[in-house]
């Protein structure tokens, strides 16, 4: 995936159409994210630089619980790709 603004708005897109509220907020997150799962809410670091953005949201979409079927078709096709991306990391 490329790391430009348009890949990081896909992927923003991606979670809130999976049910996820993204939001970018300040704190001291170790890992630059936080996740409410209960209330199905992301917390990313507001201070993380375009790519850490993009890098953040590859690594942590694998671990969401995403239903494939509530999603449009392109955004199964990215989620695709993102799964696909965390498997070959592994």
């Amino acid at each position: 995936m490329k790391l430009n603004q348009p890949t990081l708005t896909q992927l923003e897109k991606l979670v809130e159409e999976a049910g996820y509220i993204l939001r970018y907020e300040r704190g001291s997150f170790q890992s630059g994210f936080c996740i409410l799962e209960h209330k199905k809410v992301v917390v990313l670091n507001k201070f993380l630089p375009l790519e850490g953005r993009i890098n953040t949201l590859l690594e942590l979409i694998p671990s969401l619980e995403i239903n494939i079927d509530l999603l449009t078709l392109e955004k199964q096709k990215i989620y695709d790709e993102v799964m696909k991306l965390a498997v070959l990391e592994d």
